[in-house]
């Protein structure tokens, strides 16, 4: 048992992060951890922290996996472990703030105090700014760890001072194995699974688990059979935009009404009072926090079906070129076979490149409604 065992298909990465844990001359104090969506960046980044806190042998293991300091690190409770995630556009400026004041004080029972910052592209180039010096001059024992899609999406001057860590799409059968080794997972679902996750790992974990997370898989993927037309393209736009808003309402609907709640327990009122000016602003604060949620939440969605429509149509462009691959989409293929007979790989890739200008519009804020018309439109077939 290690820390590093749901670390999947990411060998040179985990040698790199364990020699550092146990060897003084190859750690450095801030880390900067990359890899597509799936790859793992945050249980690479959580796994290292545990290796860093390890006590087990003398802390020379790299990560035991078994000793206090390793479980309370990969549980998150750990109290020299300071984790930021967001599910919002940005990470605001007040929160990087308060990591700056955190990562000044000494570690309390660990040998590091750890600051793991699970999606460092969210951060505007103001907010990161204020981050600098602290990443430039730490003080001692205080690690900080880095994660994002790519170490483009940093700026330099941050990455300048960051050692970088690069990780890869993991090998599907790799992923299968984590899913029935730690899941339980029948070994053909698991597979089944990692492949159309495209190796992400949290997505994988979900297909294979949620028959309704295969179902509304399926239904993006028929879109593509459906649209004949610019009537059928823009239903399909409303209905794909509809789906994403109702699951982020979904996702977010009770999280938003427990931390209403508390908030209005802690401002001392009842639901339904009325608010004294001094108050009415924390609760707009939190309004607009939670509506940006529900807004990344949305996207993310949106995004996600947009990844499923381009791996139908990557498989589509495999049958076309006679390529000896895998396809992602096995239980698709009858439908993956009539998409490549009638049209062309030409056709296939303009559709493709529709889907990833979507992406980027999307990413762009523009209203999602238009992004995804203007791809569904340029979806349908060209006589």
């Amino acid at each position: 048992m290690s820390v590093w065992d749901d670390v999947v298909g990411q060998p040179d990465a985990v040698a790199t992060l364990r020699r550092a844990a146990t060897d003084p001359a190859a750690m450095t104090h801030a880390w900067l951890v990359t890899g597509p969506p799936g790859s793992g960046r945050s249980v690479a980044a959580r796994a290292f922290a545990a290796a860093l806190q390890c006590t087990g042998s003398g802390g020379v293991t790299g990560g035991c996996g078994r000793c206090l300091a390793c479980t309370t690190t990969l549980a998150g409770t750990h109290p020299d472990l300071t984790v930021v995630a967001t599910d919002k556009v940005v990470i605001a400026i007040e929160e990087v703030r308060s990591l700056i004041m955190t990562a000044a004080r000494t570690p309390s029972t660990g040998r590091y105090r750890v600051i793991v910052v699970e999606d460092a592209d969210r951060m505007a180039e103001r907010t990161t700014n204020v981050l600098l010096k602290a990443i430039e001059e730490p003080p001692p024992h205080t690690v900080w760890v880095l994660c994002a899609p790519s170490a483009q999406d940093v700026l330099p001057t941050i990455r300048s001072r960051c050692r970088g860590v690069v990780l890869r799409v993991p090998p599907a059968p790799d992923v299968a194995d984590l899913l029935v080794r730690r899941d339980g997972i029948d070994a053909d679902v698991a597979l089944a699974a990692a492949r159309a996750a495209q190796s992400h790992v949290g997505l994988a974990r979900r297909l294979a688990r949620d028959p309704e997370a295969r179902e509304r898989r399926g239904a993006v993927l028929e879109i593509a059979q459906r649209i004949r037309g610019v009537g059928d393209a823009v239903l399909a736009a409303g209905e794909l935009v509809e789906v994403s808003k109702a699951e982020a309402t979904s996702a977010t609907a009770e999280r938003d009404a427990v931390e209403r709640a508390e908030l209005m327990r802690g401002l001392g009122v009842q639901e339904g009072d009325t608010l004294p000016p001094r108050l009415r602003s924390q609760v707009k604060q939190l309004e607009d926090d939670q509506k940006r949620r529900a807004t990344r939440r949305q996207r993310d969605v949106l995004d996600r079906s947009m990844v499923d429509l381009l791996s139908l149509y990557r498989d589509v462009l495999v049958v076309q070129l006679g390529a000896t691959v895998d396809l992602v989409n096995v239980e698709h293929a009858a439908a993956v076979r009539t998409l490549a007979a009638d049209s062309t790989p030409e056709q296939t890739i303009r559709r493709m490149d529709a889907i990833g200008v979507a992406r980027e519009r999307l990413e762009g804020n523009v209203a999602p409604l238009l992004a995804v018309e203007a791809m569904t439109v340029a979806l349908r077939p060209q006589g």
